[in-house]
């Protein structure tokens, strides 16, 4: 069985990827007769009390992806003009950890988020004016545009779609989550490109 801090994939019940949660709330949801199925591997063996008829102990079995009833957002985020929040913490998961500027990687506290049209411009803090940036670069091309300060972009920012997004904001992704989650990226998606050159998916 995996260490508790494993994260568990839950999705709607036609599948869509919603968010991460820990083994306390997958177990919740099962207690509460909200998973409709489980999918990918176990991962959690929970063990409770000892029935007094039977004198068996409960047990729960707590799997990578479960699928759960209710209404979610779901349905808004399969909308066109969808944008997932955008924090710095994903920003560097979708461009790798690396600067786009200078092709280098760094470590999160190295890095800043570089509007490539700058705000004082008419930029807007947006996913797809956005890329990750060393320090060093980000300041070197200040409040100019990369061709006013003679910076070649090493990549288009793109918005990812929210399936995407749910994998940005995920922790050790397990294969069969990964799996799952490529299923919903689109066949475009410079992000999966990435990762099947990579060899991680």
């Amino acid at each position: 069985m995996s260490a508790l801090t494993q994260q568990v994939l839950r999705t709607d019940l036609a599948g869509m990827p919603l968010e991460w949660i820990d083994y306390r709330d997958a177990a919740r949801l099962h207690v509460l007769g909200q998973v409709a199925y489980s999918c990918g591997d176990p991962l959690f063996l929970l063990r409770g009390g000892i029935n007094a008829g039977t004198r068996r102990q409960s047990q729960l079995r707590i799997h990578s992806i479960i699928a759960t009833h209710g209404l979610h957002h779901a349905l808004e985020q399969r909308r066109a003009d969808y944008s997932p929040p955008l924090s710095n913490r994903t920003l560097f998961q979708r461009d790798d950890h690396m600067c786009l500027y200078c092709g280098q990687r760094f470590p999160g506290r190295q890095l800043s988020r570089d509007h490539v049209r700058p705000i004082s411009q008419g930029g807007a803090d947006v996913w797809s004016n956005v890329v990750t940036a060393c320090v060093r670069c980000n300041n070197y091309k200040a409040g100019r545009t990369p061709e006013d300060a003679g910076m070649e972009l090493l990549a288009v920012p793109f918005t990812p779609t929210h399936a995407e997004y749910v994998y940005l904001m995920g922790r050790h992704v397990l294969a069969d989550q990964m799996e799952f989650l490529r299923a919903h990226f689109p066949r475009s998606s410079p992000l999966l490109r990435r990762l099947v050159e990579g060899g991680r998916a």
